[in-house]
């Protein structure tokens, strides 16, 4: 069982409340998302384990049990190219739960016409493989945001 962590603090929104409709329809997979406070901050890793891919808005961690999830960092953040974004581990490192990983500005985002909305997915899971998932409310860095059996 992996304990998935919020890699920001803010309000739980869950999928459906993420402007993306591949996201919002849990096209990618089952988790839920984060409305993050409007800071300059860090957002950390969700599960210990090595980081499968790094892109300066998006990375994956897959944790020893071979779960990969997913922290996608706003919507539409991708057409930044970066910029906004500073990688604070490289794409094949190992990480900790809670451990620093991307350097960001939720208000930059949303100063850009972006929504900063944090998508958290579990990667190839199945609806069911989910259990506790944090629909609503506000949650620290690193509060449980859903356990993945």
């Amino acid at each position: 069982m992996s304990r998935v962590l919020s890699p920001v603090a803010g309000r739980v929104v869950g999928l459906a409340g993420v402007p993306d409709p591949v996201f919002a329809q849990a096209l990618v997979g089952p988790g839920t998302a984060v409305d993050p406070v409007r800071a300059a901050g860090r957002a950390v890793a969700p599960v210990a384990g090595r980081v499968l891919r790094m892109q300066p808005h998006a990375y994956v961690v897959v944790d020893d049990e071979g779960h990969g999830v997913l922290v996608h960092l706003g919507v539409g953040t991708v057409e930044l190219e970066g910029h906004g974004f500073t990688p604070l581990v490289g794409q094949g490192d190992r990480v900790t739960a809670g451990q620093r990983v991307v350097a960001w500005d939720a208000r930059g985002v949303e100063a850009g016409g972006r929504s900063p909305v944090c998508a958290i997915v579990a990667l190839d899971a199945s609806r069911d493989a989910l259990s506790r998932v944090r629909a609503d409310g506000v949650v620290e860095q690193g509060t449980e945001l859903f356990r993945w059996e």
